[in-house]
């Protein structure tokens, strides 16, 4: 049974929140495998899934990228994915909403609660080495599905990953339902930004530098069949690809080129 430290969701908060917002709609479910792949379903049976919002209380099968999947305890994170309009934002500017996703939850965290909170290209939220939250978007065209799971309150026993963090272990009690509500605000207003400029504009490419814990720091990029890119991270094109410096020649690499993205320190 739910404990009283870990309340449901309040689905006519949320549902408040998201007035004159990019949101429509809002649901909440008990429980289900996925929500990115649940709001996919509901596209490929014709429904319009831009400005849907569906969390979920328990995620029993949540997706990373490269199919890795992981869990968590009931009403323990914020699990929840978004359908995002493209129409008139080009492909050179998709890459750039699970950084924008990031960036978002980054800067509610450090405005709500002081959690001094930086963005891992491509879609991870860390506090220190350590990961809080982790991000996935799918092409559902023309819609784009951002997925996130945000560790809220659990313990360390709990924890999906031994590197993995919540906001509880930082001795943030969140409320889970006034969190959301701010997220789905800041989402919001970082998409309209993103939508007018056809992409990143400088505003979002700046907070995105300022919050990087990639950029400046020496990588090892792991490629499909263990090969490995090893330089000094510079930057994020236009695109929202990483840029990295080996010996003097610049690389660039999507998130679909990589399957880790690890620290070098050789």
């Amino acid at each position: 049974m739910p404990t009283p430290e870990r309340p449901a969701l309040n689905v006519d908060v949320l549902r408040s929140a998201i007035t004159g917002t990019e949101w429509h709609r809002v649901d909440v479910v008990d429980e289900t495998g996925s929500t990115n792949a649940d709001l996919i379903a509901r596209a490929a049976r014709g429904e319009d899934i831009a400005g849907a919002v569906l969390l979920a209380e328990h995620q029993t099968a949540g997706r990373g990228r490269h199919g890795r999947t992981w869990s968590a305890p009931p009403r323990s994170q914020i699990s929840m994915s978004f359908g995002v309009d493209t129409t008139g934002v080009p492909p050179a500017g998709w890459g750039w909403l699970p950084l924008l996703t990031g960036l978002a939850v980054a800067h509610t965290l450090r405005e709500s609660y002081g959690v001094d909170a930086g963005v891992k290209w491509p879609n991870d939220v860390m506090v220190g080495p350590r990961k809080l939250a982790g991000i996935l978007a799918e092409v559902s065209a023309p819609v784009i599905v951002v997925g996130l799971g945000l560790n809220v309150e659990m313990s360390a026993d709990e924890l999906p990953d031994p590197n993995a963090l919540s906001l509880s272990l930082l001795n943030h009690h969140a409320d889970r339902t006034q969190l959301a509500a701010s997220l789905l605000q800041e989402f919001s207003s970082r998409l309209r930004g993103w939508r007018l400029a056809g992409g990143a504009d400088a505003d979002l490419a700046a907070d995105y530098r300022e919050r990087s814990t990639t950029i400046g720091t020496r990588v090892r990029a792991i490629l499909p069949g263990d090969s490995e890119i090893i330089g000094m991270a510079t930057g994020i094109d236009e695109s929202g690809r990483l840029l990295i410096d080996t010996d003097g020649t610049t690389v660039t690499v999507s998130a679909g080129d990589i399957t880790h993205l690890r620290p070098a320190y050789d």
